[in-house]
């Protein structure tokens, strides 16, 4: 009962400050209002006063929410995976793959380079290098969910966020493998051993087998969507084959020295990659799909926002290099995304504004944190604290700067509905 009362909390807050903040005629993102919502319910604000069903009073409480968490995160790749359509890869496949690895390189570059520089100033106690191989490998992760709920609420649409959303698709992937080779090095550094199987052989297999396991799954659906006449029970279908393949991409087993293991999100990007490719029915579900998801997209971002850890701010040394690793990676994702987009001569727009939509960092972050972990002692909780520092700012700052792109670029534009209310509300456009 206590976890169906923490979820309807959850999302009643999320709804309600959005209310707030067009009552304070403040247009955020209705992101940023779930996320700013959970900080309110958290353990750190009302979570404080001990009262049951007010808040969440500690972080344990808020993990026993962490199946809808992970099922959000299922339904959000299984969307970004419609929009790897073949016949649209024609046009920005080449584009897409080259940005999303080259920005994603470069950002892990720069803040390599940065923070080992910063790392001869503050000395190894502070900042060791295996902690700046680290962080830089986690700052070539982007967050998929942030840039996917802002381009629904906004129906964004053009040449900037069809190329956006394949690039934050396959940052998941590049990320895997920039981190295992750099989480490789820091291990070695660390008196470990530099192995070829943790290295190299572990994220391929994790990147293939993700993918294998997503194309059977999709190409299953959509022969057995042929099943159904009714689009009730197709419906019915996909949101079990999306928790299916959640559950499925839990699992993992050693083979020989190699741990087979998937990646949740590769594997729900390719199920919906494979489905929208193969099935007839594939857009019509889709797009029941988006609104049957937006409560709990709403419930997953509160908890998001409840899990930020402000404890981070009583170490200042820590608040130092988290601010250098938020001004860094953001400088490398801008440049690295206006390099790349300049050599393949996308258009004005993109090249100026992809950077930026780029910045939001959270779930596969935070995934290669768990990892890092196994440094053990202060290296372990320097990377935790620096990435939940940053994952506090790009959060609430990231949806609004994608928004600002994304207008400034205009490919957002507003809706007579969304006049209306704004109207209302007397809010400025």
């Amino acid at each position: 009962m206590y976890a169906l009362l923490t979820t309807a909390l959850a999302l009643m807050a999320g709804l309600l400050m959005t209310r707030v903040f067009k009552l304070l005629r403040v247009n955020f993102p209705d992101v940023t209002s779930y996320l700013l919502a959970g900080l309110l319910v958290g353990p750190f604000a009302l979570g404080r006063l001990g009262i049951h069903g007010l808040g969440f009073n500690t972080f344990e409480e808020i993990e026993r929410l962490s199946v809808l968490k992970n099922a959000a995160l299922g339904f959000i790749a299984f969307s970004i995976g419609s929009e790897f359509k073949l016949s649209d890869l024609k046009s920005i496949g080449k584009q897409a793959f080259i940005i999303g690895v080259f920005q994603a390189v470069i950002a892990a570059l720069i803040v390599d380079i940065v923070l080992i520089a910063l790392h001869f100033v503050l000395g190894d106690s502070v900042l060791p290098v295996s902690v700046c191989i680290t962080l830089g490998a986690i700052a070539s992760a982007t967050a998929p969910a942030a840039t996917l709920m802002v381009v629904r609420q906004y129906k964004a649409h053009g040449p900037l966020t069809k190329l956006l959303l394949p690039i934050v698709a396959l940052d998941d992937a590049v990320g895997l493998v920039v981190f295992a080779v750099s989480f490789g090095i820091a291990q070695a550094l660390e008196g470990g051993s530099l192995s070829v199987y943790s290295v190299a052989l572990n994220p391929l297999v994790e990147i293939i087998g993700s993918l294998a396991l997503g194309a059977f799954m999709g190409w299953l659906l959509s022969l057995l969507e042929k099943l159904f006449f009714s689009n009730s029970n197709r419906m019915s279908l996909v949101i079990s084959f999306v928790l299916m393949t959640i559950a499925l991409s839990s699992v993992s087993f050693m083979l020989g020295p190699i741990t087979v293991s998937f990646s949740s999100l590769l594997v729900c990007m390719m199920l919906g990659t494979v489905f929208c490719n193969l099935s007839e029915y594939s857009e019509d579900m889709f797009k029941r799909s988006d609104k049957w998801t937006v409560p709990l997209l709403c419930t997953f971002f509160v908890i998001s926002g409840a899990e930020l850890d402000l404890s981070v701010f009583a170490k200042p040394a820590m608040i130092l290099v988290g601010v250098v690793y938020i001004l860094v990676r953001s400088l490398g994702k801008y440049l690295g995304a206006r390099w790349s987009s300049g050599w393949m001569k996308c258009e004005p727009k993109v090249h100026k504004y992809l950077g930026i939509t780029l910045l939001p960092q959270a779930g596969v972050a935070l995934g290669m944190v768990v990892t890092a972990s196994s440094l053990g002692g202060a290296e372990a909780a320097a990377i935790r604290n620096v990435v939940l520092f940053a994952v506090l700012v790009y959060e609430i700052v990231g949806p609004s700067l994608t928004k600002w792109a994304l207008t400034r670029a205009g490919e957002i534009t507003e809706t007579p509905a969304e006049k209306k209310t704004r109207e209302r509300f007397k809010t400025p456009a």
